[in-house]
């Protein structure tokens, strides 16, 4: 497979991503190979460290990245598979696990298994946990309010859907589209369409404090939806998964307007920077070193990425690492998880 790459531009709404674009002169862009990472919508978890690696790349190597927030998750690792695209911020274990066994969305890609042999890892990182947000004057207090309301659970093809529409289920027994509508937008659109009061209740798998429920909160009180306590088993058809906890979500950690007087329960997921097996082993050994070099820097101003760390850079990992990541990681004196050495690297 040929790795294709990309020179075109596109708005990009961060600053930071924007920050390593300028500044170069003709022969320095010239040299430079260009890339395109796919990620998720604005001011999701994976769109924060999208922005944040490409920012990191394009001011310390030689290479320059390019970030395209949209489609899903799904949508992003068969395109770098194919190497239409290069990098996806949102391969989580969870998809993994699917590409590689042809199920879930995958059932109608024959080559599904296939495909999922072209992928290497970066890194693993934290997504954040399922925010299930709802306005407090809502009327809706727990799951079960949910009832007749207008729900937004992903886009109609990705992860997060699969994920919240079996938790809403096994905690009320409701089932999407009979129970609750489902309104099929995408991450951005259902963003707005919350603000604007079209939605009922909006999931979202991010970061906390996620900077669009941030600015939400900032005028409106708002309140997250808390998984019940419940036996050991009953949410078997999400914990199940690769990546996935149960985690909480504090009290206060969006502000006076968060009218939780308590932790709310949700789910935690893992997900990772992933790559095409055929990318040039030193361009990835450059780009993970820089990453990591300077990642310190960008945790000050970022809140979103200070659960970003080598200590977790492994964790849920079960797709191969790339030989570029891995020779990095033992130049630092990390252990690498023997199943996860890829042929080309033994």
């Amino acid at each position: 497979m040929t790795i294709q790459k990309t020179t075109s531009t596109m708005a990009i709404l961060s600053g930071i991503l924007l920050s390593g674009l300028l500044g170069l002169s003709l022969d320095e862009a010239e040299a430079q190979s260009n890339y395109r990472l796919k990620t998720l919508g604005t001011g999701s978890s994976p769109y924060v460290v999208s922005t944040v690696f490409a920012d990191i790349v394009n001011n310390n190597t030689d290479d320059r990245v390019q970030v395209d927030a949209t489609g899903s998750g799904p949508e992003h690792a068969v395109t770098t598979a194919r190497g239409v695209t290069q990098f996806t911020s949102s391969f989580s274990p969870g998809i993994a696990a699917l590409m590689r066994d042809g199920e879930g969305m995958f059932t109608s890609l024959p080559q599904a298994s296939d495909l999922y042999g072209n992928m290497r890892m970066l890194f693993s990182y934290p997504m954040g946990l399922y925010h299930g947000a709802v306005f407090a004057d809502s009327g809706i207090e727990t799951y079960e309010d949910l009832k007749g309301k207008r729900v937004f659970t992903g886009p109609p093809t990705g992860q997060a859907r699969k994920t919240v529409e079996p938790l809403i289920e096994a905690i009320t027994g409701y089932k999407a589209g009979e129970d609750y509508e489902v309104v099929n937008i995408s991450w951005d659109a259902a963003s707005q369409s919350f603000q604007d009061g079209n939605l009922d209740a909006y999931f979202n798998p991010t970061q906390a404090p996620s900077p669009i429920l941030t600015q939400i909160a900032m005028a409106n009180k708002i309140r997250f939806l808390s998984i019940p306590e419940v036996e050991e088993g009953e949410l078997s058809a999400v914990l199940g998964r690769p990546g996935y906890r149960v985690v909480e979500l504090p009290a206060d950690i969006y502000g006076e307007n968060q009218v939780n007087t308590e932790p709310a329960r949700s789910i935690g997921v893992t997900i990772g920077m992933a790559t095409n097996k055929d990318m040039p082993e030193d361009a990835i050994y450059t780009m993970t070193k820089a990453f990591w070099e300077n990642l310190e820097e960008k945790q000050e101003a970022l809140p979103q990425m200070r659960n970003l760390s080598l200590d977790t850079v492994f964790q849920d990992m079960n797709t191969l690492l790339h030989p570029g990541a891995i020779r990095y990681y033992k130049e630092v004196g990390l252990d690498i998880p023997e199943n996860l050495i890829p042929p080309e690297a033994q």
